[in-house]
């Protein structure tokens, strides 16, 4: 959608943010709220299917509402008004109204408790770039920076896969724990560790034997260990070459 709309690509990560916040909040109110009456009768699993069958209609809607939001919100993109969201979706089969799109914004508002700011991963690549490149100015970051971006977007599609394999690499263990993964679940919520982790491994990509300099550097910035970083890379590079996805086309 960020594509298609022309919109600066912190907008879609920032869209993303509000939408996986959003998603947990309704569904587990969805999922929490008392059964309606005669639907007592009804199994537990015939009652999630038919929520989720209704959740699938609105999704699209919702998934653009995140988007017309963080739009709203970027100081680098145009706003995407009420006619240019109208327009759009219909281009996609979905007919709406101008008060069926301003019902939507408003209860992604209300779900995240008009809470807009969440953090942006893109934000923390980008100024981890910027103070690698007052410190090393004799790196050229433009290539990296545009690798970067291909890195990120791996990583977000490809986010459970790739913390599941850290997770069995911290523990050294390919069953963890119910324990062990509630303590990681602060991992897969660092940002900074993410942010060092995309320049990682693009830096391998690009610069190989100056890779180690790179991780070093990047340590010395967030105060992240050098192994935590290498390992962030390892595994994330082991899935690319597996998935064979193209980032080297820059």
């Amino acid at each position: 959608m960020t594509k298609e709309l022309r919109l600066d690509p912190l907008t879609g990560y920032h869209a993303v943010e509000l939408l996986q916040r959003f998603m947990v909040r309704h569904l587990t109110d969805l999922l929490t709220a008392p059964s309606p009456p005669g639907a007592a009768a009804d199994p537990p699993r015939s009652l999630e299917d038919a929520l989720f069958d209704k959740l699938k209609k609105k999704f699209p809607l919702i998934i653009f509402s995140c988007v017309q939001l963080a739009s709203k919100l970027s100081l680098h993109s145009h706003i995407i008004d009420n006619n240019t969201a109208v327009r759009f979706l219909h281009s996609l089969g979905h007919s709406v109204s101008k008060q069926t799109l301003v019902e939507s914004e408003l209860m992604v508002l209300k779900g995240l408790e008009f809470r807009l700011n969440p953090p942006n991963p893109l934000t923390y690549v980008e100024i981890l770039l910027e103070v690698l490149a007052h410190n090393r100015p004799s790196i050229p970051l433009e290539h990296l920076y545009h690798l970067c971006h291909y890195v990120l977007q791996f990583i977000s599609l490809h986010r459970t896969a790739v913390f599941d394999s850290l997770l069995a690499t911290t523990t050294q263990s390919v069953s963890p724990s119910r324990e062990q993964r509630e303590k990681f679940v602060t991992v897969t919520e660092d940002y900074m560790l993410l942010g060092v982790g995309v320049i990682a491994v693009a830096s391998f990509i690009l610069y190989g034997r100056e890779w180690k300099q790179m991780v070093g550097e990047l340590s010395h910035i967030t105060g992240i260990s050098r192994r935590s970083i290498s390992d962030y890379a390892h595994v994330t590079l082991m899935h690319i070459v597996r998935g064979s996805f193209p980032l080297t086309s820059t």
